[in-house]
């Protein structure tokens, strides 16, 4: 077949199924060009789930008569200048778009009507765009100052295939709904406002400042990620990461909370995300994921944002510098968190709690006085009190001066019981205290081993009798390749044969854990990370499988001063506020809402 050049409409409707995939697609180009010319307000308005009108109104510096038909031309741009040389710089991108694609693309398979007046001017001006066809400028009206009023009506009516392939009309009013939202979170300085067939969905003020940007975020991701998130701001070899990331307790079933920006634009990046989940792996379990508010700044020449037509995907120069920062910055962050949990899981208890009727009075029920003595709760074997007294000094860690501490003033407070010999109860100044102390004391141990490791070596232990573990050939042989790595966390493994593995020294942290659960343990952790992460990676990993065995097992009994021991350990301990799964160590109640759930306030 002899090659032919396709006429200008046929190359423009292709153009526009890399840049229009949907609505939300012409949104976000519109809203973007908007923040480039400078808008402080930008309201969107849709029916139909942006099929029938998008429109996009903002108060930027305008286009003139002479640029209005310019800008609906393809690879027509103001944003790309020429160097004195004559050459055009494309690593270079300080603006949002570049690729003068937008405008012309959506024109080519919708009725596209653009007003707009300059700064300055006095007279408005239109064109009109239908499946490609120009027609204006001509004089309009335009209730503003200057900016700009862009109309997009029955998109894709051109290409009647694409509609074919659209979601319903609230699938695609909630897609436009995510893309102006991370617009918002993108630039709290500018206020939003969204319309959804006829009904506002939401309105946000322009923002200032850092506490501004929490607002903004807040509003957008609700007022528990402003009550659950970590400040985060570091610089490294000139590339500045700031935001806010969620509590290691606050998280989430599905990526989808994870935001992140590159000098301002909303970007998708398999690098950041990867830092990112890199940053909590020991403190979430696997199929969690943190929320997260995330902008990286760094100059334009060390990033390339011209890798797809949508403008979502970026290159980094350094991807290694970018990956450290991240993980540097978040795991720093959550460290300083020390036994911090989330407001949430306090509330999320308090929420499980259901008020039961009141038993009968003795008169009703004679024979439940005979029963009084067997009442369930405190009374049961395994739901034991342990006198504490109130100026009891810390038998491990006694107070650094010769004023004795009121355990009450602690923050996690001063044992008062163990309940089924799995959760310790205390008491603080203002409230309650629950902790799991198998999962307080899993996030301990690990603690312990892992500045071990940072320091050189984990201590080890020898056992008295070396213990000979029986695993199937492929398990043996990557425990006996591993060895090396193991070692460095003081598991001291060796080849027994075919299938076997004997086991001569463990970590002293440890105490006396089951050698061959333990191994089996480590040698499915190997299995399923060893391949594809590297060694500091694969260690982390390993590190908390040792560290569930060397724990307090839930059903072991602990007296007063063993679990004041362990509440003030906890207060000293960074990430002691969750468990190596990411499941809180503790809740806290506070008096006043235990007072709510009996009605005495």
């Amino acid at each position: 077949m002899p090659i032919r050049r396709l006429p200008p409409e046929t190359v423009n409707r292709i153009a526009a199924g890399e840049v229009v995939e949907r609505p939300a697609s012409a949104v976000k180009e519109l809203v973007e060009n908007a923040l480039d010319a400078g808008a402080r307000r930008i309201e969107v308005t849709v029916e139909n789930g942006g099929l029938t009108r998008i429109l996009v109104a903002d108060d930027g510096h305008g286009l003139s008569r002479d640029e209005l038909p310019l800008a609906v031309e393809r690879h027509a741009t103001s944003k790309l200048q020429p160097d004195p040389d004559g050459g055009w710089d494309l690593l270079n991108i300080t603006t949002r778009g570049f690729r003068g694609e937008a405008l012309p693309s959506i024109g080519s398979v919708s009725r596209l009507a653009i007003a707009s007046r300059a700064r300055g001017q006095a007279e408005a001006w239109a064109v009109r765009v239908e499946a490609g066809d120009l027609h204006g400028p001509a004089p309009a009206g335009f209730p503003q100052a200057h900016g700009a009023r862009i109309e997009v009506r029955d998109l894709f009516y051109a290409t009647p295939a694409r509609l074919k392939f659209m979601k319903s009309a609230r699938a695609e009013a909630l897609a436009i709904s995510d893309e102006v939202r991370r617009q918002a979170m993108a630039r709290p300085d500018a206020g939003f406002t969204l319309e959804i067939d006829g009904r506002r969905t939401f309105r946000l003020p322009a923002e200032a400042g850092e506490g501004g940007r929490l607002s903004r975020l807040a509003a957008v991701l609700g007022r528990e990620f402003e009550d659950n998130a970590l400040c985060i701001d570091q610089e490294r070899d000139g590339v500045r990461l700031h935001g806010f990331a969620g509590l290691p307790t606050y998280n989430r079933g599905q990526a989808g909370h994870q935001h992140l920006f590159v000098n301002g634009r909303p970007v998708r990046d398999r690098v950041l995300q990867g830092a990112l989940r890199a940053a909590y792996a020991d403190v979430l379990a696997r199929d969690r994921h943190p929320v997260a508010a995330l902008y990286l700044e760094l100059d334009p020449v060390l990033v390339d944002v011209n890798v797809h037509p949508a403008k979502t995907e970026v290159r980094f120069r350094d991807p290694a510098l970018v990956r450290g920062l991240i993980v540097g910055a978040l795991r720093h962050a959550l460290a300083a968190a020390g036994h911090r949990a989330s407001s949430t899981v306090a509330g999320a208890t308090l929420g499980s709690f259901r008020a039961e009727p009141a038993p009968p009075p003795a008169w009703a029920q004679p024979w439940t006085s005979a029963l009084a003595h067997a009442l369930p709760g405190l009374s049961e074997p395994t739901a034991r009190y342990e006198p504490v007294s109130a100026r009891e000094p810390l038998p491990s860690h006694p107070a650094p001066s010769a004023e004795v501490i009121d355990p009450l003033d602690f923050p996690l407070g001063a044992a008062r019981a163990q309940v089924h010999e799995t959760y310790i109860v205390a008491q603080t100044r203002d409230g309650v205290v629950i902790v799991d102390q198998h999962a307080a004391h899993e996030r301990l141990v690990m603690e312990r081993m892992k500045a071990q490791l940072a320091g050189g070596a984990v201590a080890r232990q020898a056992l008295l009798i070396p213990a000979v573990v029986e695993l199937d050939p492929a398990e043996s042989e990557r425990l006996s390749a591993a060895a090396p790595d193991l070692l460095e966390l003081g598991l001291v493994v060796e080849p027994f044969g075919p299938g076997a593995v004997l086991v001569r020294e463990i970590p002293a942290a440890l105490g006396d854990p089951d050698p061959a659960a333990l191994v089996r343990d480590v040698a499915d952790d190997l299995a399923e990370h060893g391949g594809a992460l590297s060694l500091r990676d694969r260690l982390a990993h390993v590190v908390a499988t040792m560290a569930c065995h060397g724990s307090v097992r839930a059903g072991r009994r602990l007296n007063a001063p063993e679990m004041n021991a362990l509440l003030r350990e906890m207060e000293r301990t960074p990430l002691s506020g969750q468990c190596n799964h990411g499941r809180p160590t503790y809740v806290e109640l506070k008096l006043q809402d235990i007072e709510k759930l009996f009605g005495r306030r």
